[in-house]
């Protein structure tokens, strides 16, 4: 392959590539001769022409033919005649669409596009092999079910990927990991703002305790959060920041812990030291500010922390009856376009330990 990386030879491979492209989609070409896959050595070509000579012959049942196929693929493949390899399959399945075995030519012929450096092409025929053929099991393997997986690793659209998703699910649920499958069509249906079908999909996963998501190590802590936040009456976000801080700072001058338990976020409040993660289970309790007021007064700056930016805020506040007497109050732009009366509003999400870390 390392041929194909540079210069005129890639580019005349991608410009055959793209012919053979519309030769399959029915708009250009036709079937090429025989003689035009009978390359390399003299036994090569001898072993190639035999082959070939089976192929065409009129007795020669679907069966016999797929063999002959495979055995000619996997000549070319190690030839890396990829141009004319997918040229030849593609060419089969267009001339025997109601082959038993016209899934797997395609298939195999979107997986010489994969070799040769060209996904997108290759996606286009694991789609028509998983819409328009029915499934075929080669090597006690699914065709439908290996296309599946490969259009998920290349396709970016995420109306796509929940389409191939739910496909997984629904047609191999015996094949598939589905707590993985869940958490991230979950996340699929987020970027498209399905926010329904989200929390169901994520609902749904929450039962796979303990599901490895590569990418997404608090997968589990991810989706009940997200659940739990849609779920709620988000009654704390306030449009004004000033007027949530001034509020706070009333509480604090009062002395009044319940107060303070009112404007606090009620789902995913976090309080932990600068160097815990807020994902962090332990970071996420259920919070009793009369237990550190009973010292004497506490007091908040009169201004927001110089740290402070357009989507996040910390307010320093010390005096609390706690080993660690200092406390920043952390304040968040909600980020929830399933509700646009919530979105963008801010809310007091957490508590820092500690002086701040520079």
């Amino acid at each position: 392959m390392a041929g194909l990386r540079s210069g005129a030879p890639k580019r005349a491979f991608l410009a055959a590539f793209a012919t053979l492209a519309l030769a399959a989609a029915g708009l250009a070409g036709c079937s090429s001769p025989r003689s035009h896959y009978l390359v390399g050595d003299a036994a090569r070509r001898a072993e190639l022409k035999e082959l070939f000579g089976f192929l065409d012959a009129d007795a020669t049942d679907p069966v016999e033919r797929f063999a002959a196929v495979r055995q000619i693929s996997t000549i070319l493949i190690r030839e890396r005649e990829y141009a004319r390899l997918a040229a030849l399959l593609t060419d089969i399945a267009a001339e025997r669409p109601a082959d038993p075995y016209a899934a797997w030519y395609l298939f195999a012929a979107a997986y010489v596009y994969d070799l040769a450096d060209s996904a997108p092409i290759a996606a286009l025929y694991y789609d028509r092999v998983v819409k328009n053929y029915p499934d075929l099991e080669v090597d006690g393997k699914s065709v439908h079910y290996q296309s599946l997986l490969r259009l998920i690793e290349t396709e970016r659209a995420p109306e796509r990927r929940i389409e191939y998703y739910r496909d997984l699910l629904t047609r191999f649920p015996d094949r598939v990991d589905t707590g993985r499958i869940l958490f991230l069509l979950g996340k699929e249906y987020e970027r498209v703002g399905e926010w329904d079908l989200a929390v169901k999909s994520y609902a749904k996963f929450l039962p796979y305790f303990g599901a490895t998501i590569p990418g997404y190590p608090d997968a589990f802590q991810y989706a009940r959060n997200v659940i739990e936040f849609y779920n709620s009456p988000k009654d704390w976000a306030y449009e004004d920041l000033q007027t949530l801080v001034g509020n706070i700072k009333a509480a604090l001058q009062a002395g009044d812990p319940y107060k303070l338990r009112r404007y606090r976020a009620k789902v995913n409040f976090f309080a932990m030291s600068w160097h815990q993660d807020e994902t962090d289970v332990n970071s996420q309790v259920l919070f009793d500010f009369a237990e550190f007021m009973s010292g004497g007064r506490v007091y908040a700056a009169e201004t927001l922390d110089a740290s402070s930016g357009p989507k996040e805020a910390y307010l320093k506040t010390w005096g609390w009856s706690e080993r660690l007497s200092t406390w920043y109050l952390y304040f968040r732009k909600i980020n929830f376009p399933a509700d646009p009366e919530i979105h963008g509003r801010w809310e007091w999400a957490g508590i820092y330990f500690g002086d701040k870390m520079q």
